[in-house]
């Protein structure tokens, strides 16, 4: 078999192997999507139905829902966003990052912009946002303190969850 017979078996084992690996991406995505149903939806829904917000099984392990909270700000909403957190004694919150970048031979204007900024006790870079970790933590804070709240700017999600603790 020649070399170029040999590639072109390759070539179509390789493109059987991205079929295989796209049927079974679909599938671990469905698998996932019954998960989150049955975690989210099915259990939170029957363990509020009976009054309980816990059970034990009968080999120890326990199974609860704990609420969650989920946050983004995107482009869109960003300007919104910033003014809420400002307006509202939150501005602290927002990161706020300046940076300039310069082109090829142009290390004499950046090393000089550089020293003039740090002579003025500023560390230019720019970029403005907020960790979503922070984020997610200040939504839950101001929902559990029944604090008002535009959650459409934020894209608050709050949802169950639910957890199994294995003994």
């Amino acid at each position: 078999m020649s070399t170029l017979e040999l590639v072109s078996q390759k070539a179509q084992e390789l493109i059987e192997l991205e079929k295989v690996i796209d049927e079974k991406q679909a599938e671990l995505k469905e698998i996932q999507n019954k998960y989150k149903r049955i975690s989210e939806e099915d259990i939170p829904s029957m363990l509020s139905e009976i009054g309980l917000s816990e059970i034990t099984m009968s080999d120890g392990s326990k199974i609860n829902t704990a609420q969650y909270y989920s946050a983004r700000i995107t482009p869109d909403k960003q300007e919104d966003a910033f003014g809420w957190l400002t307006d509202n004694g939150h501005g602290d919150i927002i990161k706020n990052t300046v940076s300039i970048s310069f082109g090829r031979e142009e290390d004499d204007s950046a090393r000089e912009l550089a020293d003039e900024l740090t002579n003025k006790g500023l560390d230019p870079t720019q970029k403005k946002w907020v960790e979503p970790m922070t984020l997610k933590a200040f939504v839950r804070e101001q929902v559990e303190n029944g604090n008002d709240l535009p959650l459409e700017t934020f894209n608050v999600y709050i949802g169950q969850k639910t957890r199994i603790i294995k003994k």
